[in-house]
């Protein structure tokens, strides 16, 4: 499909959040994905990622996850500046404010003429994790988490008790998740913790370890592993044609 791409700035919580909108450039309804990016908000690479989704039938959402820590429309370049300043950002914004940017994305997809009701979420690294999170929403149908960060760890700012591993047993949606077996931030026995979480719960999820690096998706730098990306995106959409029908 051909798409268009169009920018608004939706009322949150926490102030403006400016969301790129990906979608098929014809007439008719389609679900929705909230696409997460890594710390590094909409680069190149994100966005060619949207496209691809939107490309098969979907809207596709991309908020700027920390919008309330940057000015609005801030990309970081992948460089060890804009890598210090994402993390710092990550560790900054508590998991309540990405609560808060969910209802108001789901609010806005509902609110569009070309959405149906279904959500869903994807994501990279931290987006992987938000994913993740985005899931306790009760109107999110599914997340498909890719090398997601900091759920073992627990490393995120949140209330006590409401970080994302404790609140597993909350989500209700079809988890997909993907790990890389040399990926560095999410060691086996992270994994294994996360793995054992979601059995303990009886979440209903799809499990893959696979031979690759943190950040294989990523189409720019030594890690990117093409043939694997393309086994993810295949896997991804058959996933939210299935679980948004």
């Amino acid at each position: 499909m051909i798409t268009t791409t169009e920018i608004h700035d939706i009322k949150t919580a926490t102030g403006l959040m400016r969301t790129t909108l990906y979608r098929p450039d014809t007439k008719g309804q389609f679900a929705t994905i909230i696409f997460y990016s890594e710390i590094f908000q909409q680069t190149a690479p994100i966005a060619r990622s949207a496209a691809i989704l939107a490309g098969h039938g979907f809207v596709v959402l991309v908020p700027e996850v920390f919008h309330e820590l940057n000015p609005i429309g801030t990309v970081l370049a992948y460089d060890e500046a804009g890598k210090d300043k994402g993390n710092a950002d990550k560790w900054a914004k508590p998991l309540e404010h990405h609560d808060s940017d969910t209802c108001a994305l789901v609010d806005f997809a509902r609110a569009q003429s070309f959405c149906s009701d279904k959500v869903s979420a994807m994501g990279v690294c931290i987006g992987g994790h938000l994913a993740y999170r985005t899931a306790l929403n009760p109107d999110i149908s599914g997340a498909f988490c890719l090398y997601p960060t900091d759920i073992h760890s627990n490393t995120l700012l949140c209330q006590e008790g409401n970080d994302s591993l404790s609140r597993t047993g909350d989500i209700k949606g079809e988890l997909v998740m993907v790990f890389g077996k040399q990926d560095p931030h999410v060691s086996k026995e992270g994994r294994k913790l996360i793995y054992q979480k979601l059995e303990q719960v009886n979440a209903n999820f799809t499990w893959q370890e696979v031979n690759a690096q943190h950040a294989f998706m990523r189409d720019e730098g030594e890690r990117y592993d093409a043939a694997l990306a393309l086994q993810m995106y295949l896997q991804a959409v058959a996933f939210f044609h299935r679980v948004l029908n």
